[in-house]
C-alpha cells in the first residue's frame, strides 16, 4: 500500500474508530447499552441511524420512527462522522478487481 496515499495503518476491513465523546450528540455510559453510543438522552445506539440509513430509510422517516430523537442530533452525527473522515483522510480500503 501506498503511504503517501495512505499514510495512517489500515487493515482490509476497518478504517479508525471514532471517539464519540466528542461528538455533542451522543453520550455513553456503561450501564446504558453496555456502553455503546447511543443519542443523547435516550437508549438509541447510533448504529441504528446507520443500519436505517443502509436501508434507504429517509432521515424523516428514522426521525417519525424513533420518538425522542431530533434532526439536530442525527445532523451533528453526520457532520461528526463525515469531519473525522476528512480529517483522517483514512478509509476501510479493499481493493475490487473485475
Amino acid at each position: 500500500m501506498n503511504t503517501e496515499i495512505f499514510p495512517f495503518p489500515q487493515t482490509a476491513d476497518c478504517a479508525p474508530l471514532l471517539n464519540w465523546d466528542e461528538c455533542p450528540a451522543v453520550s455513553r455510559n456503561p450501564d446504558v447499552l453496555a456502553g455503546t453510543p447511543v443519542f443523547k438522552h435516550s437508549r438509541m445506539p447510533v448504529y441504528a441511524l446507520f443500519e436505517n440509513l443502509e436501508k434507504d430509510t429517509s432521515i424523516a422517516e428514522f426521525l417519525d420512527q424513533f420518538d425522542g430523537i431530533t434532526e439536530e442530533q442525527v445532523k451533528a452525527v453526520l457532520k461528526f462522522v463525515a469531519q473525522n473522515l476528512k480529517e483522517t483522510r483514512a478509509y476501510s480500503f479493499r481493493p475490487q478487481y473485475a
